[in-house]
């Protein structure tokens, strides 16, 4: 499966917070994995709701 998190991005959203911080390759698998559980949640939340469509409400 490709990746989902793009890592230019959060390493300048982290560097937006604090300039010193810098971001391990492991904080990416990490992040990676929460996101997908995320996504996965939401999907069941739709599907309860007899929905094919994510929506903010889902988060």
């Amino acid at each position: 499966m490709a990746e989902m998190v793009v890592k230019s991005k959060v390493k300048e959203f982290v560097k937006g917070i604090d300039p010193e911080l810098r971001v391990s390759p492991e904080f990416y698998d990490a992040l990676e994995e929460e996101l997908k559980g995320l996504i996965e949640k939401s999907a069941r939340r739709a599907k309860a709701e007899g929905r094919k469509t994510l929506y903010a409400r889902h988060v």
